[in-house]
């Protein structure tokens, strides 16, 4: 396996060429291996699970998923708080960042980056739990998508662009999870749910995400500063497709009848997923329809 590992890892370096060495030794960072093991473990996860829950009840996991959104959410709150932190101790510059010129604030940044690349790890709880609770409609192209590719992408952030112009996309994507995941916390105790009202407005909020990150990637483009040019054209190439992903999916949720959609307390916007409650689960505590 050693063998395998370090062949690959020959072959991405001979194409990427020499990583950034303050990561060297990092968990699941030095081998590539372990970050597509888990993707292609998600993949088949995906695949199978609905498979397997066809003749079986739905799991309720509402007390799970309040700790699990909870969790995620506090994860969020930290790396947001780290993130900007970072941004304001390096004075770091909204046009272009090159990877060296923060002192220690770089090291800051590579801190949190990292627990922002393990946090797309941990999401893939969003899916298995839609599998769990045979939610599996809401498993679209674009869910899937978009959690396979973020967590790869990011292992290969980590260990060549670890810093620098890599930070707007994360900052902006760790507040809007705060509310996303506090969101799917709350939307899992019935009590709460006549009081949410936000989901619309944090898909659109992710939509303003992509279009900010694009642009303030394309404004390193047309005033460069040494950050990789190769990395910024990948980066406003992925932000175009989830635009173009996030956009189908926005109008299809929320403008195929007008704006008369009511709404849905099992998430099924946000990353084009939910993970609240059930459709079983919604039927029971829904009141009868006097129209």
């Amino acid at each position: 396996m050693d063998t395998f590992n370090n062949r690959v890892n020959t072959y991405i370096d001979s194409w990427m060429g020499p990583r950034d060495p303050r990561v060297q030794g990092w968990l699941l960072l030095d081998d590539y291996i372990p970050t597509f093991i888990f993707t292609i473990m998600y993949l088949l996860i995906v695949w199978m699970g609905p498979k397997y829950m066809k003749n079986r009840p739905p799991y309720s996991c509402r007390a799970l998923l309040v700790l699990y959104n909870l969790g995620l959410t506090l994860l969020s709150l930290y790396m947001f708080y780290e993130l900007v932190m970072s941004v304001y101790q390096g004075r770091y510059n909204f046009f272009c960042q090159n990877t060296h010129s923060g002192g220690k604030a770089d090291n800051r940044m590579i801190n949190v980056l990292w627990w922002y690349y393990f946090s797309k790890l941990i999401e893939f709880m969003d899916t298995f739990f839609f599998i769990l609770r045979k939610n599996s409609h809401q498993i679209t192209y674009l869910h899937v998508y978009h959690h396979a590719t973020m967590l790869n992408i990011w292992w290969f952030v980590l260990n060549w662009v670890p810093c620098g112009h890599s930070y707007f996309g994360a900052t902006f994507n760790s507040f809007i999870h705060v509310l996303m995941y506090s969101y799917y916390g709350l939307s899992a105790v019935p009590a709460m749910r006549p009081y949410l009202w936000w989901k619309k407005y944090i898909t659109q909020g992710q939509l303003v995400q992509f279009v900010l990150t694009m642009f303030q990637t394309s404004c390193a483009v047309v005033w460069p500063c040494g950050f990789p040019m190769g990395w910024l054209y990948f980066q406003i190439t992925y932000m175009i497709t989830l635009i173009l992903l996030f956009t189908n999916f926005y109008i299809k949720t929320y403008k195929r009848k007008g704006g008369s959609r009511k709404t849905d307390y099992s998430n099924g916007s946000m990353n084009g997923h939910t993970n609240g409650v059930t459709s079983n689960e919604k039927a029971k505590h829904r009141k009868p329809r006097t129209d």
